[in-house]
């Protein structure tokens, strides 16, 4: 019975990872193939060196790097970019190698955006434009189609607010019925043309590159929208462990060759092109479920995009906690998980990103002449920091492994640049946004912070000593928050010493981020003087921290909460996007959801 429970626990979390995980990468089928064959003819040579190509980019990109090397450099279950830094910052400690990878990990986070904005608009535009083969709709014009897709994207962020808790459990078992489906479809097709099987043996793949030339080394360029998503694999970790996303993959990978295969056939069989590979191919087979197979197809990218979505808030959200990125307002969508959460600036950004685009591409295939840049750029970028930290590990034979993917990651993006001019701008263009807002933000809190000039513990502590003797104290506990307590914030001191504002009780909070993903832990530390003592609460950069419910648990009852405010004057434009990145971010204070009628904000001017 045990063991029954187990298996049915296993099964139930690998389905889940179905409509969490491989949404991506599970409706790149809709349109990789097509978008290939328009850079080179649909030969039978050409067919098999293509499908040999997808088969080992599955392979090499997606099984090797992710499945196998990325998934092996979890930290408690979790995975991503901000992972790796952090694995990255323990072992090469400080200097100019930590600045690298620092800057390499704020690039990886904003390519992530780029691509990010990209995912949905190509596979719902896609997907929408398989209704051309439906009798009857053959001529609808491409602005009514651009609509529809506009308008599933907005229900799609419009829905965000709300959560997905509700409908979240039927992601998997949709998304398992799409595998399915593509499974069969290929299955079905390849019984007329069986021999694309030998597209396994990877002496095709150099075959037709050999042959092609620098044509073929292009092609590439398209090729690898077979893997965008793969790095969800490792970015999506902690939703579910490493276990049920590996088995989920082996089914993904069956399903997903199976598929390629069978289109592969369906091109060699009609002895050309068409509009669109999969949905000629399956609209030929059975006219009767070509509809239901389309509006499956049209789910199976909403959740892709949902998932995509739900990772871009856990990525901003490790920014936030790593002091990388300004406190957004976040709200929690779930009562019982409070990892569910919404944030409306990074949701309203990619809803205008995401339409922008899809009107300014106006059909898939033109959007992916621009789609794969940041997809390789972001795996190229893993590719160096694993290696690196293999090598300091001295695991040598993951350190070779890892060596090989990144030069073939880099083969990749090498290719990719042939995008640029053709519209791959664009995601740079996107990826800039968050990168410029990350350099300047993390520039602007080092300069503000000294410029604040925080006093010495032990010279503040001086005039500290004498005013609590001499000074009426105020009954009751205040709290006052500062970074580290070896350092005192400008505004307590004009507090206490300007304003003579001294409780009985003073004590600082310091919250300090770990470099685990997870764990709160809070405690008293030394008692700096009489009256004033500090409490240190140390989190991990993705915990949902409840500071109120850690304060209560260590029994103080506080009157009042103190916090600093800074207004920013400054002439410089690089200053002023930051002031206006602070006046646009909510307070520390309220970002930690502390009961209002406590709050006292005490306001800094400062001259940057």
């Amino acid at each position: 019975m045990a063991d029954y429970n187990r298996l049915k626990e296993s099964t139930r979390d690998t389905i889940k990872s179905l409509g969490l995980v491989f949404g991506d990468i599970g409706t790149s089928p809709i349109y990789t193939l097509t978008v290939v064959f328009l850079l080179t003819k649909p030969t039978e040579a050409n067919v098999i060196g293509v499908l040999s190509l997808v088969v080992w980019t599955l392979t090499i990109l997606v099984s090797i790097e992710y499945a196998w090397l990325a998934m092996s450099l979890g930290e408690k279950g979790e995975g991503g970019t901000i992972v790796l830094r952090s694995l990255l910052l323990r072992l090469i400690k400080k200097g100019r190698a930590a600045l690298f990878f620092t800057i390499l990990t704020f690039i990886g986070i904003s390519l992530l955006v780029g691509d990010g904005v990209i995912t949905p608009a190509i596979s719902i535009l896609s997907a929408v434009e398989g209704m051309l083969l439906i009798p009857g709709l053959k001529h609808t014009s491409q602005m009514t189609l651009i609509l529809i897709a506009s308008a599933i994207a907005i229900g799609l962020f419009a829905f965000q607010k709300k959560g997905t808790e509700k409908v979240a459990f039927a992601f998997g078992p949709l998304m398992l019925l799409w595998f399915i489906s593509l499974a069969t479809y290929g299955i079905l097709s390849i019984f007329h043309v069986p021999y694309v099987f030998k597209a396994l043996n990877p002496y095709y793949a150099f075959k037709f590159m050999y042959e092609n030339g620098i044509s073929g080394f292009f092609v590439l360029s398209e090729v690898i929208l077979c893997a965008t998503g793969g790095e969800a694999l490792y970015a999506d970790m902690g939703h579910l462990g490493r276990k049920p996303i590996i088995r989920g993959w082996v089914f993904v990978f069956v399903a997903l060759l199976l598929n390629y295969f069978g289109q592969g056939a369906f091109l060699i069989k009609n002895q050309g092109s068409s509009w669109n590979v999969l949905f000629s191919m399956v609209f030929q087979h059975s006219v009767f479920l070509y509809i239901p197979f389309l509006v499956l197809s049209i789910i199976a990218t909403i959740i892709a995009s949902q998932a995509m979505i739900s990772g871009m808030f856990s990525v901003v959200y490790q920014g936030i906690n790593t002091r990388l990125m300004p406190m957004l307002k976040i709200e929690y969508t779930s009562t019982k998980l409070r990892s569910q959460i919404y944030i409306g600036f990074v949701n309203w950004f990619l809803l205008v990103s995401v339409i922008f685009i899809i009107y300014l591409f106006k059909e898939s295939n033109k959007l992916a002449a621009a789609y794969g840049l940041a997809v390789t750029g972001t795996m190229t970028l893993t590719g160096i920091m694993m290696t690196t930290i293999f090598y300091l590990r001295k695991e040598k034979v993951k350190t070779g492994i890892a060596f090989f993917v990144t030069i073939v990651d880099f083969i990749f993006l090498l290719s990719n640049t042939y995008k640029i001019p053709h519209g791959g701008y664009w995601s740079l263009i996107i990826a800039a946004i968050p990168l410029s807002l990350i350099m300047i933000y993390t520039a602007g809190q080092i300069k503000l912070y000294k410029s604040l000039r925080p006093l010495a513990v032990e010279t503040f502590l001086v005039s500290y000593n004498q005013l609590y003797k001499e000074l009426n104290k105020i009954k009751g506990t205040a709290l006052f928050f500062a970074r580290d307590t070896k350092k005192i914030p400008g505004y307590i001191v004009h507090t206490m010493f300007m304003n003579n504002i001294i409780y009985e009780d003073n004590i600082i909070i310091s919250i300090v981020t770990t470099d685990k993903p997870f764990g709160v832990k809070s405690f008293f530390k030394e008692t700096l003087a009489e009256g004033l003592r500090s409490f240190e609460i140390q989190m991990g950069y993705m915990e949902v921290l409840d500071i109120e419910k850690e304060i209560q648990k260590a029994g103080i009852v506080e009157k009042g909460i103190f916090y600093g405010l800074e207004e920013i004057v400054t002439d410089n434009a690089i200053w002023k996007i930051f002031s206006f990145m602070k006046r646009l971010a909510p307070p520390f204070i309220q970002f930690y959801d502390l009961p209002a009628n406590k709050l006292h904000g005490v306001v800094t001017r400062i001259e940057l």
